[in-house]
């Protein structure tokens, strides 16, 4: 499962509904929500299942 850092729970948590985008400079993303606290998280980078 795809891992991103959650700044509210300040830990490394699951991301839930985790949607590929692409950034304006063409860089591959993660956007979705943290398992525990529901917050918003985000990740630069290529998603790997």
């Amino acid at each position: 499962m795809m891992e991103a850092y959650c700044l509210k729970c300040r830990a490394s948590r699951e991301v839930k509904n985790a949607v590929e985008v692409t950034l304006k400079n063409g860089r591959p993303a993660t956007r979705g929500n943290c398992a525990i606290c529901d917050a918003s998280v985000f990740r630069i980078g290529k998603t790997t299942a």
